[in-house]
Order: C-alpha cells, then sequence, then structure tokens
C-alpha cells in the first residue's frame, strides 16, 4: 500500500445511496419497518429518500440542512469533484468491488446528490431534514429504532478528542429506542488507521450496559476497513 493517505481539511459533505448503505451497515439483516430510522451526519445521502419511497420511516440530521437546496447542490457537486480527483491519485489503495471503477463511483455519487436534493426541495419545512451537529440532537430520547453514522465519527479523529467521540456516541444511543442499535461506519480514520481510542470508547459504553460488537461490513473500500461498530441498546 502506498504511503500517501487521503487528504481533507474540515469535514465533507457525503452523498451516498440507499444501496451503499444497506451494504456498509448491512441492514438486509435487520427489519427497517419496524420503528424509525435516523441518519445522523448523512449530507446529501439519498438514503432517506430511497428509504421512505420504501415505506421505511427515515429522517436526517446534518448542519449542512441549514443551507438552501440550490447551495447543498452546488456544494455536493463541488465535492465530488474534488473527491473524485482526490482518489484518482490513490486509485490503487481502495477496494473497488463494490463500485467497479472510478467512473461509476464518481456516476452513484452524482446520482445520490440529485435523489437527495430532489427529496430535500419536496420536503422543506417538513422536518424531514432538521439541521443540528454532534453532540446535541433535536430529539427526544428513544425516537428512533436503528440510528446510522456513516464517514463522520472516528474518520476525523484527527479533528475531534476523544470526549467529543464519546459524548456524540452517547446522544445517539440517547435517541435510540430500547431494543434498538447505533451502527456506525467506518472505524478508520483519514489516515485509514483504526481510530485509536476505540477500545476504551467500548469498554466506556458496555460499563454503561450497552452491547457492543464488530460487524463485517458489506463495503469495504476504505483501506483495511471492514468492520462497523454496532451497539444494541
Amino acid at each position: 500500500m502506498s504511503n500517501q493517505k487521503y487528504e481533507q481539511m474540515g469535514v465533507a459533505m457525503t452523498c451516498r445511496s440507499y444501496a451503499e448503505y444497506e451494504s456498509m451497515f448491512v441492514l438486509r439483516q435487520l427489519s427497517l419497518q419496524d420503528g424509525p430510522v435516523l441518519d445522523v451526519a448523512g449530507g446529501a445521502s439519498s438514503f432517506v429518500a430511497e428509504a421512505n419511497a420504501r415505506g421505511i420511516q427515515a429522517q436526517a440530521v446534518d448542519p449542512l440542512y441549514d443551507m438552501n437546496p440550490e447551495s447543498i447542490y452546488a456544494h455536493g457537486l463541488q465535492e465530488i469533484a474534488v473527491s473524485t480527483e482526490k482518489l484518482s491519485r490513490l486509485e490503487s489503495n481502495f477496494d473497488w468491488t463494490y463500485y467497479g471503477s472510478l467512473d461509476n463511483h464518481k456516476k452513484l455519487r452524482e446520482q445520490s446528490l440529485q435523489k437527495f436534493i430532489d427529496d430535500y426541495r419536496l420536503q422543506e419545512g417538513k422536518g424531514q431534514y432538521q439541521s443540528a451537529r454532534l453532540p446535541q440532537l433535536p430529539f427526544d430520547d428513544g425516537a428512533f429504532s436503528l440510528v446510522l453514522c456513516s464517514h463522520f465519527l472516528f474518520l476525523y479523529h484527527d479533528q475531534f478528542d476523544y470526549d467529543f467521540h464519546r459524548s456524540a456516541v452517547e446522544e445517539l444511543l440517547r435517541v435510540c429506542r430500547v431494543g434498538g442499535q447505533v451502527r456506525i461506519y467506518p472505524l478508520r480514520s483519514l489516515q485509514w488507521v483504526v481510530y485509536p481510542h476505540l477500545d476504551l470508547l467500548i469498554v466506556t459504553l458496555e460499563k454503561q450496559g450497552f452491547n457492543t460488537k464488530l460487524v463485517l461490513t458489506e463495503l469495504p473500500f476504505i483501506p483495511g476497513s471492514s468492520e462497523l461498530l454496532c451497539i444494541s441498546k
């Protein structure tokens, strides 16, 4: 593997599809019809739009939802262009089994962004997409049966310390109902190393009475990133 790493200043907007979420979080094993699902820091991903179209009640929360649709769309296109250029320089490091090629990866990002924007415009003002940032979410205790966080926690560990991560995960668990789950992917940073405080976090959560396990993901795209964290409440 090359010594190069994926360079990123600040937090990138993500644009991923329902199918990608299904594989990343191994959702086929779950009954998503059992209750509402929350996508945290989902950016311009189309998971919520596609989930609701399937009859699955879902919401998303992200600070980007302060922006109007036109601004998000423009920002998303720019993010896709920038990330594609970065990936082109590191292409051999990634697992392309799911996407097939860099061109297809870009195409799927653009499709997800468009589906998201169409739904974001349609749902504007209805509460489907709420602006907020971890570690504080605008939802009641136990409001969701499944809480997902993709490509935010752990990925940016150089920008957010352990206390932030612990508080953020505890907040995800607060809005998750008893019997529900929190799922977080990936467990590696932008430097492609496992989050250095993962063991400490797991011990802390288990002392609080939560059950944790590492589950094999079906979309191991990031170098070495073969697992997700599943926390049961």
